[in-house]
């Protein structure tokens, strides 16, 4: 069973009202930021997409050159170029995303327990989550691909087929976007336990529940 939900615990956390839920919402917001701002990354993207097309249907295979190379393009940009550049620019709308699909509760849960009970006890499988699963694979995954981005530096990595160069800098968007969904994810941590040490409140109505 595949829900698509917010979490009631996010509604009724929603206002902060402790120190600790304010913190973590503070955490939240400062690591889903980048990905906010990254969604708008779909524009060029399909700008990309379209060149790539119609270069393809006129047989272009560079659609432009000049003397001093370039971060990223170096000194040329072909339909190839332009085909890994929109690849690129997917890679990071997806890797600084995930912090802001969290922020925002959007994820796939796959839970089909979730949804009947509390908001306290959904907090808490939340946060066990978090901390069980969520925290240590963004920690552990970073922290390996740290060592992959130094090997891309290192080696002057770049494309085989006259495309893009210094791929570093698409590759180092996987410690960048893990960091931030670490954030993003302690952020909530935070907030669940305030959420879950704070006392209802004399009009929180169904949202006061507790196991």
């Amino acid at each position: 069973m595949t829900d698509f939900v917010t979490s009631p615990a996010t509604e009724a956390a929603g206002l902060p009202r402790n120190a600790l839920q304010r913190l973590g919402q503070v955490l939240m917001v400062v690591g889903a930021w980048p990905g906010r701002i990254s969604s708008w990354l779909i524009l060029p993207i399909i700008v990309c997409v379209l060149a790539a097309v119609l270069g393809g249907m006129i047989r272009l295979s560079q659609l432009a050159a000049w003397d001093q190379s370039i971060l990223l393009l170096g000194n040329q940009l072909s339909i190839i170029g332009l085909t890994e550049l929109q690849w690129h620019l997917f890679a990071v709308m997806v890797m600084l995303g995930g912090a802001y699909t969290l922020e925002q509760d959007r994820h796939v849960r796959v839970d089909m327990m979730y949804a009947k009970v509390s908001p306290k006890w959904r907090a808490t499988i939340d946060t066990l989550g978090d901390l069980i699963l969520l925290l240590p694979f963004c920690a552990i995954v970073a922290w390996l691909s740290i060592r992959f981005v130094d090997m891309s530096i290192r080696s002057n990595e770049q494309s085989d087929y006259g495309g893009l160069i210094d791929r570093y800098l698409v590759k180092s968007f996987v410690p960048i976007g893990l960091g931030l969904l670490f954030l993003t994810g302690f952020g909530r941590v935070l907030r669940n336990i305030g959420f879950l040490l704070s006392k209802p409140g004399p009009t929180s109505g169904d949202n006061s529940a507790t196991n």
